[in-house]
């Protein structure tokens, strides 16, 4: 048997398809599982350890020329079965085109194309999303009591990015991720600046800024023109950011892919949520797991800073 998987939007949704990608492993032991996602979060797939190939599909509108490509791979490739976990006109197409048998997505963006598919409901924001995966996958027959977001972690990955920020193994790491993807959801800028430079004042303690080279290049050089804050923002790769937050006490951030990555490798999160927007709130989109902290108000800015420094000293103690 032969699954298709598509989670091809961002890090945080791709990473919280895990246990419902995992589960269908689980379920078709013999099944060799295709995965097409983001070409950014493909480095990803070793650490995750379930997929048997990667098709990389940017989630942008495509050429016609690469749409029938994508068709006819898949015709030869003879899939079994396809899951859309992001819904998608185009992938519902390709899907049909490609002659897969199966096809299992949600009621819209042409469903009429899908042979199993359920309301789409996600939008109310009542479940969480890992919870919204496995009930999407629960149409292919599978169901599973291991719901842990796990990755593989590579420890050796940052021993040259220790070494070149002066970080031992007896540092008390806390990283701070100040950026989000959708400005409604963002802490004020200058509310983490003053966090980060208060918690560094903390006896032991190291204050790293992460983020992409996208973030990096918007406001990055604020935080390098701080003493004593260590921002890898635009440094690392997702593999060795995996394993940096592996390492960090605490992960501070608003609802941003981190958070997702930091829960799936064990770290700890202390997340800062919007909670006036129907199903953007952190019962869908909050971190996945136990021994994390959620701080939700109708406005962010509302949430201060001594707020946040309070609760961080309280989980670092």
């Amino acid at each position: 048997m032969k699954i298709l998987a598509v989670r091809n939007d961002r890090l945080g949704e791709f990473l919280l398809t895990i246990p419902a990608l995992r589960a269908l492993k689980e379920c078709y032991t013999r099944a060799a599982l295709a995965l097409v996602l983001s070409p950014y979060v493909q480095e990803l797939t070793e650490d995750i350890g379930i997929a048997d190939s990667i098709i990389p599909w940017e989630n942008k509108k495509h050429r016609p020329s690469e749409l029938i490509a994508l068709v006819r791979k898949l015709r030869q490739e003879k899939f079994d079965l396809c899951i859309i976990f992001n819904p998608s006109r185009e992938f519902n197409i390709i899907g049909f085109l490609a002659g897969i048998p199966v096809r299992i997505g949600y009621a819209r963006k042409w469903p009429f194309l899908l042979t199993h598919k359920i309301e789409d409901k996600k939008y109310l924001g009542l479940s969480h999303e890992v919870e919204y995966n496995l009930e999407l996958a629960g149409l292919a027959g599978i169901n599973t009591e291991n719901k842990r977001l796990s990755l593989k972690i590579d420890n050796g990955i940052i021993i040259n990015l220790y070494k070149e920020n002066n970080i031992t193994e007896r540092d008390t790491l806390v990283a701070i991720h100040p950026w989000t993807s959708d400005p409604i959801k963002q802490w004020p800028r200058d509310y983490f600046l003053e966090l980060a430079l208060r918690l560094k004042e903390l006896a032991g303690l190291k204050v790293i800024i992460i983020g992409g080279k996208e973030e990096a290049d918007k406001s990055g050089n604020l935080y390098s023109a701080q003493s004593g804050l260590i921002n890898l923002a635009g440094s690392t790769t997702l593999k060795q950011l995996a394993a940096l937050l592996s390492r960090c006490k605490l992960l501070i951030s608003g609802d941003s892919g981190p958070v997702h990555l930091a829960s799936g490798v064990g770290g700890r999160v202390l997340a800062l949520f919007r909670n006036d927007i129907q199903g953007k709130t952190a019962k869908r989109w909050g971190p996945w797991g136990e021994g994390h902290y959620v701080i939700e108000k109708n406005n962010l800015s509302d949430i201060t800073v001594d707020e946040v420094f309070n609760k961080a000293k309280e989980m670092l103690a």
